[in-house]
């Protein structure tokens, strides 16, 4: 195996894996339907929002990386959902189901060979595949932080 093939797959693990932190599927799994909108004490944001939050940025990452003239939302307000509830039942897992495909459709271009790693996007202000996997990394693991903190305190962390 190459060295560049061994990045490319460490670099997809990467994306979501559980091994410093809780995966994705983890946090969200059996997350109570009366607390998605509850923000406790300390806290800025509801798991719904954290949810939605999630999808959105990953979106819009991905879509950047596919084509470098893709228009992102308005910051920060476009990356937020309006509600701090989901706007109906279906929705919370609609937005999981979306980012499991966002993670695979990441996951493909990162594994692309014929996609360079470090080569700068056409129109873009020096971002490369690489450094989208690695903003995808480092902002799901912060938010999936905030998640898990956030169903420890409303005492609906899996035991």
């Amino acid at each position: 195996m190459t060295h560049d093939q061994q990045i490319r797959q460490l670099l997809a693990k990467a994306l979501d894996w559980g091994e410093a932190h809780a995966a994705f599927p983890t946090a969200v799994s059996d997350f109570p339907e009366d607390l998605r909108g509850e923000v406790p004490p300390g806290f800025s944001h509801s798991a719904w929002e954290l949810l939605e939050h999630l999808r959105v940025a990953l979106w819009d990452i991905v879509e950047f990386t596919k084509d470098a003239r893709h228009k992102s939302p308005p910051w920060p307000g476009g990356y937020w959902p309006p509600s701090r509830l989901p706007p109906q039942e279906e929705a919370w897992q609609q937005s999981i189901d979306s980012i499991a495909d966002l993670f695979e459709e990441m996951r493909s271009l990162v594994l692309d060979r014929s996609r360079p790693l470090l080569e700068p996007f056409p129109r873009s202000q020096g971002q490369t595949l690489m450094r989208e996997a690695l903003l995808v990394a480092d902002h799901n693991a912060y938010h999936l932080g905030q998640l898990v903190q956030l169903r420890k305190a409303l005492k609906c962390w899996p035991k």
